[in-house]
C-alpha cells in the first residue's frame, strides 16, 4: 500500500476540495501498484492537485521524475501556479518546457540548430585545443632553451599540430556559429541553475534570463533537466515517439522512471491521430525531380523512376477523384478527397502502379532514399562551413521515406490512404498532396503506456472509459469518478423540447425562429452572462445576427479568443456566441458572474468529412463484432464529451450557481424515438438524472423560478 498520509505534505492549501483526499489517496495506491488512472472529474473539483499530489509524493518514495502534459494554454498557466503553491510548501526541482521555436534567439529551424551547435561546438573544442597545444609548445620551447635535445623535435611536432588548429579555427570561424550557444561552452553558467530552482520558471522568463546575459536558455535548461521532480510540457513532447527519446533523454529518466499525468485526456485520442499523420505535397515530389535532375549520383536516375511514377499517380488520383466542378471550387485550404477502396489497394497506388516503369520498386526506393540521405549529409556539411546561410534539407529524402512508408502500411487497418488538394495563391494552380491518415490512435499511444512506469489521464469528459482504454490501448486501468459535489438546488439543466437540429433542418425559417426566440428568453432571464455554443461558427453568426443585440459578442474562427473573454466577462448580461469546436469550449474558466448561463444549440456533430468517415471506416474493421463501434467512437461519443465540455463552463466552485441548456429535442426523453440519434443515454447516468425537460415556451418560466428561488436577480425579475 502507498504511504497515503505521506504524499498530503505535497499538497499545498489548506485543506481538499470535497472528494479530493480520497481521490489522492486512491491514486497513490493506484501508482503504488503501477496502474494507470483515469479520472473524471467535474469542473472545479481539483482534478489536477489530485493527481500531481500522489504523482510527486510516489516519484519521491522512488526516485522517478513526474511529467504533467496538456495540450491547452491556459492549463499551463495554472499547472505552473500550482506547481508554484507545492514548492513553497515542499521543495521541488520542477521545470516548464516548450519547444525550440518558443525559446530560441535566432528563430532557426531544428536541422540548422543542430548544424549551429555541432560547428560551434567544435570551434569551442579547438580554441581549447590550441590553447592546450600553445602552452606545451611554450613548455618545450623553455626545454629547448635549457638545451634538452628531444625537446626541439618535441616542439618541432606540437607547432605542427598549432598550426593545422589555427587553419581549422580560421575554417570555423567562417562558418555558421551560434554566438548564444557559444557563449554556453564558455562562460561559467552555474548562476543559472540556482536561478532555475529558485522558483517554477516560466519558457519567457528563462528566454528573458538568457537574452540578457547573451545565452541560449534553450539549451541550458535542456541541461539543467535530470533528473528533476517535476517537468511540464506539451502533448507533442509525449506523443512524437522521436521527441519523446529525446524529452527522456534530457530528464536523465529511462521510460520505466516516468509517470505521466494527462491533463485534458479526452484530447489525447486526436492529437495522437495529428501526431502519426504523415503527409507528401506535389511541391515537395517536383523539388525531389529537380533535385535528382542536378545531383551528379549515378543512382538520380533510378531514384528518378520511382519518384516520377508516384507523382503522375498522385495528380491522376486527384484528378479521377475531383467531381464535375469540384476542381474550380478548391481554395487556399487543403480538401480532402477518399481514394480508398473496400475491395483492393486505394486509387493513388493503383495509379502508381500504372505510372511506375522502373526496375523494381523497392530496390528504387531504396536507391532514392540513399541519394537523398548522400545529398542531405552535403547540405548539411555546406551549412556547417558556412557556405549556405540556410540549412538545406533534401526533398528527395522526404518523398522517398514517405513512399517507403506508403507501400508498407497503405494496407494497415489503422492507417488510411488519403489525398487532398489545395489552390496555390501565387499561381492559382490547384496542386494535391498524398496523406497516410492514422485512424486508431493507439499505434501512437500505446506504447507510451507500456513503457513509462505509470499514467493519470484526467478530464471532466472521460467517459466511458472502457471505450477510451480501447482507443488508447490502455490495460486494465484504475477508473475513478467525481461528479458535482456542489449543492445540485444550486444548478439547473434543462433539456428543451425544441426542433430537431439536423443539418438538413437548419435553413428552415420556422426553426429558425424557434430557436431564436428560446436563445432570447434565456439571455433575458438570466442575471448576468450567457454563453451560446452552437455546431459551428457559421451557426453562432446566424443567430447572433438573428438576435441583433448589441451587448452580443461573436467569436469568429481564427480570431483571438483571451481578448474576446475579457470584454464578455467584464459585461452584465451580455450573450458570447461561439463554436463548440472552438477554444472557449473547453479549458476556458468562466467563474461566478462571469457566466450565469450556458446554452448548447443542437447536437454538435463534427462535419462529416473524408477523414471522419475514415476514422468511422478504421474503427469497424477493427471492431467488426460490435454494432455501429465507428458512429460511436468516432462521432458520438466525442460529440458528447464536446457537450459536457461546453456545460462546463458554469458552475466551477461550490458558492457558484447557473442554468445549462440543451436545445434540441435529441436530448429529451422523446428524442429516445429516433434510434442512434437521440443522445440523452449517451450521457452518464447521473449527469442524465438531472436533465429536467421543457417546452420551448416554458423555458423563460423554469429559469425564471430557479433564479428567484435564489434572490439573484438584482432588484425585480424580469417580466416573462
Amino acid at each position: 500500500m502507498a504511504d497515503t498520509a505521506g504524499h498530503e505534505r505535497f499538497f499545498p492549501y489548506e485543506s481538499p476540495y470535497p472528494n479530493q483526499r480520497e481521490a489522492m489517496d486512491r491514486i497513490a495506491n493506484s501508482l503504488a501498484r503501477g496502474q494507470d488512472v483515469l479520472l473524471e472529474g467535474a469542473p472545479g473539483t481539483g482534478k489536477t492537485l489530485s493527481a500531481l499530489v500522489p504523482a510527486l509524493a510516489h516519484a519521491r518514495d522512488e526516485d522517478r521524475t513526474v511529467v504533467i502534459t496538456t495540450n491547452v494554454h491556459q492549463q499551463m498557466r495554472q499547472f505552473v501556479e500550482d506547481a508554484r503553491a507545492i514548492a513553497s510548501e515542499e521543495p521541488i526541482r520542477a521545470v516548464v518546457f516548450k519547444g525550440k521555436g518558443s525559446m530560441c534567439h535566432l528563430d532557426v529551424g531544428y536541422e540548422e540548430c543542430r548544424s549551429l551547435k555541432e560547428t560551434t561546438r567544435s570551434l569551442v573544442e579547438a580554441e581549447a585545443d590550441r590553447r592546450e597545444l600553445a602552452e606545451r609548445s611554450e613548455a618545450l620551447l623553455d626545454d629547448v632553451r635549457a638545451g634538452e635535445e628531444a625537446a626541439a623535435e618535441a616542439r618541432a611536432a606540437v607547432v605542427d599540430e598549432l598550426e593545422a588548429i589555427e587553419e581549422e579555427i580560421e575554417e570555423l570561424e567562417s562558418a555558421n556559429v551560434c554566438e548564444h550557444y557559444r557563449a554556453n561552452l564558455t562562460r561559467d553558467t552555474e548562476a543559472f541553475e540556482d536561478w532555475l530552482f529558485e522558483d517554477v520558471r516560466t519558457p519567457e522568463e528563462i528566454y528573458a534570463y538568457a537574452d540578457e546575459r547573451g545565452l541560449c536558455g534553450y539549451e541550458l535548461l535542456k541541461e539543467g533537466m535530470e533528473g528533476v521532480d517535476l517537468a511540464v510540457c506539451n502533448y507533442h513532447h509525449l506523443l512524437d515517439p522521436t521527441i519523446r527519446e529525446h524529452f527522456f533523454r534530457w530528464l536523465g529518466r529511462d521510460p520505466s522512471e516516468v509517470v505521466t499525468v494527462f491533463d485534458e485526456a479526452h484530447n489525447v485520442e486526436s492529437a495522437a491521430r495529428d501526431h502519426a499523420t504523415r503527409t507528401l505535397s506535389a511541391r515537395t515530389l517536383e523539388g525531389a525531380l529537380a533535385e535528382l535532375d542536378e545531383a551528379d549520383d549515378s543512382r538520380a536516375g533510378r531514384a528518378r523512376n520511382v519518384i516520377e511514377a508516384f507523382l503522375t499517380g498522385l495528380e491522376s488520383a486527384v484528378d479521377d477523384a475531383l467531381g464535375f466542378g469540384e476542381r474550380e471550387q478548391v481554395g487556399e485550404n487543403w480538401h480532402d478527397l477518399d481514394v480508398a477502396n473496400d475491395d483492393r489497394r486505394d486509387d493513388l497506388t493503383l495509379a502508381f502502379l500504372d505510372a511506375y516503369e522502373g526496375g523494381g520498386i523497392d530496390t528504387e526506393i531504396d536507391l532514392a532514399l540513399q541519394v537523398g540521405e548522400a545529398l542531405d549529409e552535403a547540405y548539411e556539411e555546406a551549412y556547417r562551413r558556412g557556405e549556405t546561410t540556410t540549412r538545406q534539407e533534401s526533398p528527395t529524402l522526404q518523398a522517398a521515406g514517405f513512399v517507403a512508408d506508403w507501400m508498407a502500411e497503405g494496407t494497415d487497418l489503422g492507417r488510411h490512404p488519403m489525398a487532398a488538394v489545395r489552390r496555390d495563391a501565387g499561381t492559382d494552380e490547384v496542386y494535391g498532396r498524398a496523406e497516410l491518415y492514422t485512424a486508431i490512435p493507439r499505434r501512437v499511444t500505446e506504447d507510451l503506456f507500456d513503457e513509462v512506469a505509470a499514467s493519470v489521464l484526467m478530464s471532466a469528459t472521460l467517459r466511458p472509459f472502457d471505450v477510451l482504454a480501447d482507443v488508447l490501448g490502455l490495460s486494465d486501468p484504475a477508473t475513478l469518478t467525481y461528479g458535482l459535489a456542489y449543492p445540485e438546488e444550486r444548478r439547473r439543466t434543462f433539456a428543451v423540447e425544441g426542433p430537431a437540429l439536423f443539418a438538413s433542418d437548419r435553413e428552415d425559417p420556422e426553426t429558425q425562429a424557434t430557436v431564436a426566440e428560446t436563445l432570447a428568453n434565456v439571455i433575458r432571464m438570466t442575471p448576468g452572462n450567457t454563453l451560446c455554443f452552437f455546431p459551428s461558427y457559421a451557426e453562432a453568426e446566424r443567430y447572433h445576427d438573428l438576435l441583433g443585440a448589441s451587448d452580443a459578442y461573436l467569436d469568429e474562427a481564427g480570431t483571438p479568443t483571451e481578448d474576446l473573454r475579457r470584454r464578455f466577462v467584464a459585461e452584465d448580461g451580455a450573450a458570447l456566441f461561439t463554436s463548440l469546436w472552438g477554444t472557449l469550449g473547453e479549458g476556458v474558466s468562466f467563474d461566478g458572474d462571469d457566466a450565469r448561463a450556458v446554452v448548447v444549440v443542437g447536437v454538435p456533430y463534427p462535419n462529416l468529412s473524408k477523414r471522419l468517415e475514415a476514422v468511422q471506416d478504421a474503427y469497424d474493421r477493427v471492431y467488426d463484432d460490435r454494432l455501429d463501434a465507428g458512429w460511436r467512437y468516432a462521432v458520438e461519443i466525442p460529440t458528447i464529451r464536446k457537450t459536457r465540455q461546453a456545460l462546463g463552463r458554469v458552475i466551477r466552485s461550490p458558492d457558484d450557481y447557473g442554468v445549462r441548456v440543451l436545445l434540441d429535442k435529441r436530448y429529451t426523453r422523446a428524442g429516445r424515438d429516433m434510434g442512434k440519434y437521440g443522445v440523452r443515454d449517451s450521457f452518464p447516468p447521473e449527469e442524465r438524472d438531472e436533465l429536467i425537460d421543457v417546452a420551448t415556451e416554458k423555458v423563460e418560466f423554469a429559469i425564471l423560478n430557479f433564479f428567484a428561488d435564489l434572490d439573484a436577480y438584482d432588484g425585480d425579475p424580469p417580466a416573462p
